[in-house]
């Protein structure tokens, strides 16, 4: 594996039925994520979910990959230069 990175997936949820598969994946890579934060966007009826990862590239691409075949979900990925 490559050398650990820390990057920001930004995810948007636009069905919240698919919170408990989201949760799940999440739980899986638990030991890379060094916070996460969820915000609720009533209005919109969506959520918009930020997680803080240090891993390796290969461990956040599979994450986002993984949140991506997620009806509903879009998950994006900005790594730092370090």
């Amino acid at each position: 594996m490559s050398e650990n990175r820390v990057a920001i997936v930004s995810i948007i949820v636009e069905d919240t039925d698919c919170s408990e598969k989201l949760n799940a994946i999440l739980h899986s890579f638990g030991e890379y994520i060094i916070g996460r934060m969820g915000i609720p966007y009533r209005v919109k009826k969506i959520s918009v979910v930020s997680v803080v990862m240090d891993a390796p590239s290969e461990v956040i691409n599979s994450l986002t990959g993984k949140l991506g075949m997620l009806e509903s979900v879009t998950a994006k990925t900005l790594f730092s230069k370090y």
